[in-house]
């Protein structure tokens, strides 16, 4: 064999067969059996030339095994190191074998090599340029390590991490991987989407720095007892300030992660955005709350209604009855004055408890907004400018336009007073439709066609505290003297008796919006002139049956109406009424004038059993507490005459007319 061209003079190289055999390789000769002992390392021993052939002038027989090519086919065979290159790596590899032959630099590198039977073989393959005395590069001397179970459990490892990424990224959930100092490693998109904040803003930054001030500490002495060990996990509802300012409720389970080698130790914070639940939340238990003071409420304005009923119409009775200079007239005044408002109460408790009896009416909005924008100027003073939006083409309701208008008025003075230094006022109306997706974000609405109302200063605005407590009955941010709390409160009960919804959004300094909907109703609107309460008691000389538990008050009516002519029949409850009814089943009976709501025996049930005996007789209902309920789930049929308490001597007599009229 002959030697390469420029071989190191202190290497002396021998054949290892004689002439004609074949060459297994070139070894310095210095008493060890270099070829043996490389021939029994896991690996590819081979001498490369440096020329553009880069033929092969030794490698070891392992090249079989690895490849299933002897080693004789790679000595006489230049081609085959890059025929065998899989074709994605060629190009990178002969750049990178060229640069190593240009600059006598080691050539390191990790490819595929494709073997006999078409499978592939991962190698490294880590040549060194062997140089002459005069430094000139020679031949490249190398090995070839057969990686391929590496890089198998690489690509494995790689695609479970690349199926974690995916999960990691695409969980719907907020995740955070954070250190044992509270400081956040690694972060997912719904988190930051949550947040508000990108990757990089993230990362680094104390987890619990984000929360809300008033949650900061809670969950510390968990944590705690997580990395200590106590705990292996714990789940807590905290809020959370996003970059824009805004609150986000969240759901936080929070695991320790341990076990894994050369990793210290670290916590995973699942976080559920839970502020649309907690708004539902919110808004189930504000309708709870409204409900059990509603129940208080209408109990107490039952019987305070008996009572102003009795008081108002004493009253009265005697201011008829004195001349207008008697010593005495400006005390019942006095009495009857205070007695009127005192009344209105018991209505606001009513309209609280959603127990008032409505005067349901087929309303056009704009009509009664616009009948109202004088009244409303006046009240909001000249320095608050008052906008209003009707839509033309406005639907109707169906409310009590007394109670609506009395709900429109406490939106607008609760908006002047939002309004100390002026500002605007917008009041618009306008055909909704409520469809599945909002209803499922807004606890018990109903989808379908609705009238938004709704009212918009750009005053001061409320906290997120007051914000949740404004319906509350007697909760008010107004000084003493102004205010009792009860008029939003009021609002409230209106809306949801005539079957409707409200909704307060509010920010500090960024103004106030009360949304009301009200169901849409296809009908024509009502006449809504009203019968002033003037000029003499109107008279009779029928029949009627007066059935009341009160005492007081039964006898307070039996007198007005006996001063009318009527013929008065009267009875404590319905069992005293019936017996009445059947001892007097021959003689006409014009009227059974009934409470509804009595011990025992109500006065619905009463007059089924009634109108047996005496089918023709009228019959008109009172009540100072009646269940929204009965009155507008057909309980009592539609147009059923009913008198609502507290009442005048002149409503009763104009009532009772009225029904006998018919």
């Amino acid at each position: 064999m002959k030697l390469q061209q420029g071989a190191r003079k202190g290497d002396r190289f021998v054949k290892k067969k004689e002439e004609g055999e074949e060459e297994k390789g070139l070894f310095p000769t210095s008493g060890i059996d270099y070829q043996t002992l490389l021939e029994q390392i896991p690996a590819v021993t081979y001498i490369t030339t440096l020329d553009e052939t880069g033929s092969r002038l030794y490698i070891s027989p392992q090249i079989e095994t690895m490849l299933g090519f002897p080693s004789s086919e790679w000595l006489t065979d230049p081609q085959i190191w890059f025929r065998q290159i899989y074709p994605d790596d060629r190009k990178r590899i002969l750049m990178e074998f060229y640069k190593s032959h240009n600059n006598g630099q080691p050539f390191r590198s990790e490819y595929r090599l494709i073997a006999r039977d078409g499978h592939i073989v991962w190698v490294r393959d880590e040549g060194t340029v062997v140089r002459d005395e005069s430094g000139h590069p020679c031949f490249i001397r190398g090995f070839m390590f057969d990686i391929s179970e590496l890089m198998r459990t690489k690509e494995a490892i790689q695609k479970s991490e690349a199926k974690f990424q995916t999960i990691f990224e695409g969980m719907a959930v907020g995740i955070a991987l954070v250190n044992t100092n509270g400081r956040v490693m690694e972060s997912n998109q719904a988190l930051q989407k949550m947040l508000g904040y990108r990757v990089e803003e993230l990362y680094g930054k104390v987890l619990n720095e984000l929360a809300h001030l008033e949650d900061a500490s809670q969950d510390l002495d968990l944590h705690k007892k997580l990395i200590a060990g106590e705990k292996e996990h714990y789940q807590i509802e905290k809020r959370y300030i996003r970059k824009d300012g805004e609150v986000v409720w969240a759901r936080l389970n929070v695991s320790l992660a341990t076990g894994l080698r050369e990793v210290p130790p670290y916590t995973i914070h699942m976080i559920e955005d839970i502020t649309a639940w907690k708004q539902l939340e919110m808004q189930f238990l504000q309708s709870q709350k409204m409900e059990t003071v509603g129940q208080l409420a209408g109990g107490i304005a039952h019987d305070l209604n008996n009572l102003f009923t009795i008081l108002s119409g004493y009253s009265q009775l005697s201011l008829l009855e004195i001349s207008e200079d008697h010593p005495l007239r400006g005390n019942l005044e006095e009495i009857r004055r205070t007695t009127d408002r005192a009344a209105q109460l018991t209505h606001q408790l009513l309209a609280i408890s959603r127990r008032q009896v409505l005067d349901m009416k087929v309303l056009d909005l704009n009509q009664l907004l616009k009948g109202l924008e004088r009244m409303l100027g006046r009240i909001i003073g000249e320095d608050i400018e008052l906008i209003t939006r009707l839509a033309g083409d406005l639907g109707r309701v169906k409310t009590d336009p007394g109670q609506i208008e009395q709900a429109i008025l406490n939106l607008v003075v609760n908006a002047r007073d939002a309004l100390p230094n002026g500002g605007k006022l917008i009041i618009e109306a306008h055909n909704v439709k409520l469809d599945e997706t909002y209803a499922r974000s807004h606890f018990n609405v109903i989808p379908g066609r609705y009238i938004l109302l709704s009212v918009t200063d750009t005053g001061c605005g409320m906290s997120p505290e007051v914000r949740e407590r404004i319906f509350d009955p007697f909760f008010t941010t107004k000084g003493k003297g102004r205010g009792t709390g009860l008029g939003l409160s009021m609002v409230y009960g209106i809306v949801k008796q005539s079957g409707g919804y409200i909704w307060v959004y509010s920010e500090i300094n960024q103004g106030t919006t009360f949304k009301i909907y009200l169901p849409w109703v296809d009908e024509e609107a009502d006449d809504l002139s009203r019968q002033e309460e003037t000029g003499d008691f109107p008279q009779g000389d029928e029949t009627i049956l007066l059935v009341e538990d009160d005492d007081s008050l039964r006898n307070l009516t039996a007198k007005v109406l006996r001063d009318q002519g009527y013929t008065v029949l009267e009875a404590a409850n319905g069992d005293e009424a019936m017996r009445l009814a059947r001892e007097l089943a021959h003689k006409k009976i014009h009227l059974v004038l009934t409470d509804l709501v009595m011990p025992q025996m109500g006065g619905k049930e009463l007059v089924e059993q009634f109108t047996l005996l005496h089918p023709d007789t009228r019959i008109l209902f009172i009540s100072g507490y009646t269940d929204g309920i009965m009155i507008h789930q057909a309980s009592l049929k539609p147009g059923t005459p009913f008198l609502q308490k507290p009442f005048s001597p002149m409503e009763l007599a104009r009532k009772v007319r009225e029904v006998l009229d018919q």
